[in-house]
Formats: structure tokens, C-alpha cells, sequence
């Protein structure tokens, strides 16, 4: 099958990697990123779209229909916010663009960057893994085709990213240090980018991928390489 994606989250770590990924894989035929800013990437597959309020995406909403598949990257820290700012930014946003894509694109497989360490049950002690858990919960009540959830740890950036802290230099040469140490939390961000592909065209057996699953979904046989 033919990938049509929507990518948000495309000016972050991980979205310009699944943005690369995609760009880059055979089966991926369009891309379509939204962005507060440019993404600073052009290529004959990818058409970007600015557009400032994410809480009303009306004045775009035509531009999403007729795409099978959208990789959301789109997210914050909840570090330094309030409870309510960061559900917003987290639950609330995520869920409007979602249920839009749902009625517009129900042969969709909506793939959502959520982290280790989420919170299914949503009761949790923390914050932060409670608001993703009840995101998670509530995506996959959607009409979509598939929805899948993906909770990467440390995720290794190509070389090539710009779109990453000067600390990951350090973590570069500590990762097949980590990879080998704790192979539950460590993946590269290609791999995650090749599994959110590879989870449109093939599936999956579970919605929610832990850094395992990621790994073995990235690693398929007839991935990019």
C-alpha cells in the first residue's frame, strides 16, 4: 500500500525523524506537515502547512482529507507547567485534531508519540503519565482504522537532526552502552520512525508499543535502509 501522512511535531526531535523516515521510505508516496514554524525541509514528496492555533484547525481542515495515515509527534514537557496547561496541550489539542481526522479519514491508522512510563489505568501518582494514559485510552475509542500508541525511553538521533539538545553528543557515545544496558528503554529514533510506518502497511498485534515492540516493528524486514 501507498502511505499518505499527516505529521505533526515536525520542527522537534521526533517528528523531524519520522519526517525523515518518511521521506525516505519507498511505500510513503505524500507528506503533508503542519507547523507553527517551517520544518526547513523540501522535498518532492512533502507539502508544509503554517498555521498558529492548533485549538482551531477549521481554516485547514479541508487540506487533511484524503490521507491514510498520521504520525503525531506533536507534544510538550510537562515539566514547569501547570496541571491544567499541560492536559490542555497534551489531552485536549491531541484529541481535537484527532477526532477531526476520524470523521474525515476513517480508513486512517492514527499513530501517536506517547512515552515510557504512561499511565493506562490514568491513576497514577503522576501527572504527566496519567493526562497521556487517558490520551491513549480515548484515541483508540476513535473510529479510526488503527490506532496505535508508541511509548519510546532515550531515543538515539541521526547524526544528520537538527532539531536535537547538545546534550544528546553525550548520549551518542554512550548508547551502545545504554542499548546494551537497558534494552527495554533504548531505541533509535529511525526505528521508531520505521515502526510507525511499518505498523500502517503491516499492523500490529497490540495498540500500545513498548520500546520492545518498537524496536521489533522497526526492524522489519522490508524497511528502508
Amino acid at each position: 500500500m501507498k502511505i499518505k501522512a499527516i505529521i505533526t511535531g515536525a520542527t522537534g526531535m521526533v517528528g523531524e525523524g519520522v519526517l525523515q523516515e518518511s521521506l525516505l521510505h519507498p511505500d510513503v508516496e505524500k507528506v503533508l506537515v503542519i507547523n507553527r514554524r517551517p520544518c526547513g525541509v523540501t522535498h518532492p514528496k512533502l507539502t508544509e502547512i503554517l498555521h498558529n492555533d492548533f485549538f482551531n484547525l477549521s481554516p485547514v481542515a479541508e487540506n487533511m482529507i484524503d490521507y491514510n495515515a498520521c504520525f503525531f509527534c506533536l507534544g510538550v514537557s510537562s515539566v514547569g507547567k501547570k496541571e491544567e496547561v499541560y492536559y490542555s496541550l497534551t489531552y485536549t489539542l491531541t484529541m481535537y485534531m484527532a477526532g477531526i481526522l476520524a470523521r474525515q479519514n476513517p480508513d486512517m491508522t492514527f499513530c501517536y508519540i506517547s512515552g515510557a512510563g504512561t499511565d493506562s489505568s490514568e491513576k497514577g501518582r503522576l501527572n504527566w503519565a496519567r493526562v497521556k494514559g487517558k490520551t491513549e485510552n480515548d484515541l483508540i475509542k476513535l473510529p479510526f482504522k488503527k490506532v496505535f500508541a508508541f511509548r519510546p525511553g532515550f531515543m538515539l538521533p541521526e547524526k544528520r537532526a537538527k532539531n536535537v539538545h547538545g546534550y544528546y553528543a553525550i548520549f551518542r557515545i554512550l548508547y551502545p552502552i545504554l542499548r546494551a544496558m537497558f534494552p527495554n528503554f533504548v531505541s533509535t529514533l529511525k526505528e521508531v520512525g520505521t515502526a510507525m510506518i511499518n505498523s500502517v502497511i503491516y499492523g500490529y498485534e497490540k495498540p500500545v508499543l513498548e520500546v520492545k515492540d518498537i524496536v521489533a516493528l522497526g526492524k522489519n524486514k522490508n524497511q528502508n535502509t
